[in-house]
């Protein structure tokens, strides 16, 4: 009996492992779940930072991290830009000794992202230009390491987000604008600079999140996509709680990969939701993702307007991924942080209803949002209801209580015309348990 039982064990044991080995296709990998960690984390920091923080310039709504690309266009603003405000400097590696990081301050960067209630961290470990934020030995020169701030950034970072208890991921974008072996040979620059970095990011960090960017020029074949995350999957250190994203090629987006990603919006509708496959939004506060010295306080989204963002996004099923873009020397802008603890104190008090939550049947009804978890319902509310909060979508029993998040007694409430009304106590400014939103936590109700 015992070893028949040992057998069956064996057996069964030997079968979950065959079900965990992921193949090199696309039906496979996308057959991998996404850990539960993601789908309740809701809100993650974005971090652009590199070169291009240097000369921090572009033409409002567009993104300044393109400075390169956009000031060897003669018909872009950047051009004209460039030249007349940096006429010494013919070529962008100019900028490289500029970007120094001497005021970058780890943990209080990991401090302030902890304080705003974020749940994870993507940094871009390399954007387009090329440049690496680790010492990278595909990129002799062209890293914070090599040249500039003479810094492991990520692994600085890295360290720090960790000890906050917050996940960790990279942005890594597969082609390089002016790379010499990409233009030349995209096979050998994928075997030889591109995999090679990934799974040096992936071995040296063992980061919870892989953001691929930087893949629409070639199919997911070329980039070798589904090799690299078959490794990822099966072999890699982070294996069993990496998230990655769909941007693997030019032919995955909203198709193939882990969540699929939408950017100030765009690309919503291409493959998000149609599936209930788990997505994320990213943006900036303002029209950028790095920082651009040309955005003022009008470009800024205020904090009411990034926690309605947030609420509306993770009524749906989504995550939002904010962006800051710190300062050549090291600085999260003034206005940045402000706005992240803006974010931070309302989640302190409304937390609940945005973590570990799902999308309820109703998404929404005029100016409420709804979420589920546990058995209860959560209706949060653009403004202040006045005195009574009226809800349609919610059908009451005589089990149900209603609460406000920050507030300790329950509230009063009756069904009149089919909706359930709420009765909102009547409090002072000061009595208020936050500003932006408010949260109702229903229990009892279908």
């Amino acid at each position: 009996m015992y070893r028949i039982i040992l057998v069956l064990s064996l057996f069964l044991a030997s079968l979950a492992s065959a079900q965990t080995t992921y193949q090199p296709t696309w039906e496979s990998i996308d057959s991998r779940p996404i850990p539960q960690w993601y789908d309740d984390a809701k809100f993650g920091i974005f971090i652009h930072w590199g070169v291009y923080s240097v000369p921090a310039w572009g033409p409002k709504g567009s993104y300044s991290e393109w400075y390169w690309h956009y000031m060897n266009d003669p018909k872009h603003p950047t051009y004209k830009y460039h030249r007349e405000n940096w006429p010494e400097l013919s070529h962008y590696q100019d900028f490289a000794p500029m970007f120094k990081a001497e005021l970058f301050n780890p943990d209080q960067w990991a401090d302030i992202f902890a304080r705003s209630g974020a749940k994870y961290v993507v940094l871009t470990s390399k954007h387009h230009e090329g440049f690496c934020l680790w010492p990278s030995a595909e990129s002799w020169n062209w890293n914070s390491v090599d040249i500039g701030p003479h810094r492991d950034l990520c692994g600085d970072l890295t360290k720090s987000v960790k000890a906050k208890g917050l996940k960790m991921g990279f942005y890594y974008s597969f082609y390089e604008w002016y790379n010499p072996l990409y233009r030349s040979d995209v096979k050998r620059y994928v075997d030889q600079h591109m995999l090679p970095q990934l799974k040096d990011l992936v071995t040296r960090y063992e980061p919870s999140i892989v953001w691929p960017d930087g893949e629409w020029e070639h199919p997911s074949s070329t980039w070798r996509s589904a090799e690299f995350l078959a490794w990822l999957y099966n072999e890699s250190p982070v294996k069993d709680e990496v998230v990655v994203d769909d941007r693997w090629g030019s032919d995955c987006r909203g198709k193939h990969g882990g969540f699929y990603t939408t950017e100030y919006g765009r690309h919503a509708g291409e493959g998000v939701g149609k599936d209930s496959r788990k997505w994320e939004e990213c943006r900036g506060m303002g029209g950028s993702f790095g920082y651009n010295r040309n955005e003022d306080l009008s470009d800024y989204r205020t904090a009411t307007e990034m926690i309605h963002l947030l609420v509306d996004i993770v009524s749906k099923g989504g995550n939002l991924l904010l962006d800051i873009g710190p300062t050549a020397d090291g600085r999260i802008p003034v206005i940045m942080e402000q706005r992240l603890i803006e974010i931070g104190d309302w989640l302190k008090v409304n937390g609940e209803a945005i973590y570990g939550t799902r999308p309820w049947r109703v998404a929404s009804e005029g100016d409420v949002w709804y979420t589920a978890k546990d058995g209860a319902v959560y209706a949060i509310a653009k403004r202040w209801p006045g005195k009574e909060l009226a809800l349609a979508a919610p059908k009451s029993s005589n089990s149900a209580t209603v609460t406000m998040l920050g507030v300790a007694q329950p509230l009063k409430w009756k069904g009149r015309d089919g909706k359930l009304i709420i009765e909102v106590p009547q409090l002072s400014v000061d009595e208020a348990p936050c500003r932006h939103a408010y949260a109702f936590k229903l229990t009892g109700v279908e």
